[in-house]
């Protein structure tokens, strides 16, 4: 594996949300390998845990009560920073893990085993682990089934995302998208912080159907997400919202910086030739419509919506072209600061 994967925590987290674990949907064929776990290692305690930026999540947990750990208190840090099975004989001995709330309190872990979730790209997301409340040695055996067991969390993920994904293009379905862009919403509204939209739809495609075929339009749609995902960063996110329409979601990003993307976009669509067999040759086009993050009373329907509507105005101001709906969060004006400031109590 590329060593730099280990160091690159903006990749790791990326590639920790592009699995979508937030609602627990993935536990129920997970608990089964956390039990099985158990039971062959005969510990009184093993887990799932994933690691965000600042929190160990014990997910599928068994004989463990809290679902959560300070991320520098925890074993898996450590777990996840290399790419071997991790032992701890005696954590009471251990310098790093001695202080640990798992290990100077309740469950009282003292020997722990950690395999870290690597995903096909390289990242540790986090690590399968098991905790015994005695010290002990595991063997090059139970350290292999570990790591057996390990890959096979990881294969579950795996199934479960390609479940999301557009078989033709590799964008996000329809639902997993949106559902993304609902989670993106809460988010930056409650963090306040910016967010756009931008909904993007193939200018004329019914024409390239009638006149190329429907092979041919296949091919338009791959090469126009291809170009989209091309130009996007580990944390946007992109989907296949109709036959002809996608979506790309874009955090912590101003609407200017949207817009600029959407037209990086147009030009690559609008400059790319799809071959369609024989001697016919395609350009297409797109038209894409921006919307800023609206205000939280609006909602993420809200939000689609307005997307939408600047897509409209793009399609009717001619097609091939990206249109900006307006951002209408309230952000106070510096005037409007300075009057609150020498306004009387």
């Amino acid at each position: 594996m590329p060593p730099d994967r280990l160091r690159d925590e903006e990749g790791r987290l990326a590639a920790l949300r592009r699995y979508d674990l937030s609602n627990g949907s993935s536990e129920e064929p997970a608990r089964g390998i956390v039990d099985l776990l158990q039971e062959i290692l005969e510990v009184p305690a093993a887990s799932i845990t994933l690691l965000d930026a600042d929190t160990e999540w014990l997910r599928s947990a068994r004989g463990v009560a809290t679902e959560s750990i300070r991320r520098a208190d925890g074993f898996c840090d450590e777990t996840i920073r290399q790419y071997g099975v991790m032992t701890v004989p005696d954590a009471q001995d251990d310098w790093r893990f001695a202080a640990c709330p798992l290990v100077a309190g309740a469950p009282h872990i003292r020997a722990y085993i950690g395999a870290p979730l690597t995903t096909p790209d390289g990242y540790n997301i986090g690590a399968l682990c098991a905790f015994d409340t005695r010290p002990r040695e595991f063997t090059d055996r139970e350290q292999h089934i570990v790591a057996r067991l390990a890959r096979l969390v990881v294969d579950n993920l795996e199934l479960r995302q390609v479940a999301r994904q557009d078989a033709m293009t590799g964008a996000l379905t329809r639902g997993g998208f949106f559902a993304e862009v609902e989670k993106e919403f809460q988010r930056s509204i409650r963090y306040d912080r910016p967010a756009a939209l931008v909904m993007i739809d193939v200018d004329n495609f019914r024409a390239i159907n009638d006149r190329y075929g429907h092979a041919a339009g296949d091919a338009v749609l791959v090469s126009i997400a291809a170009a989209c995902m091309g130009t996007m960063r580990r944390s946007d996110i992109f989907g296949r919202v109709g036959g002809e329409e996608f979506g790309l979601l874009l955090p912590e990003t101003e609407p200017e910086a949207a817009a600029d993307a959407a037209e990086r976009i147009r030009r690559i669509v609008e400059s790319t030739i799809v071959e369609a067999g024989g001697d016919a040759s395609i350009t297409a086009t797109v038209s894409l419509g921006v919307a800023p993050i609206p205000a939280a009373a609006e909602g993420a329907a809200t939000w689609i919506a307005e997307a939408d509507i600047a897509l409209y105005e793009a399609k009717q101001f001619g097609r091939n072209r990206v249109a900006v709906g307006k951002a209408r969060r309230p952000v106070p004006r510096p005037t409007d600061l300075a009057e609150q400031v020498k306004r009387p109590n």
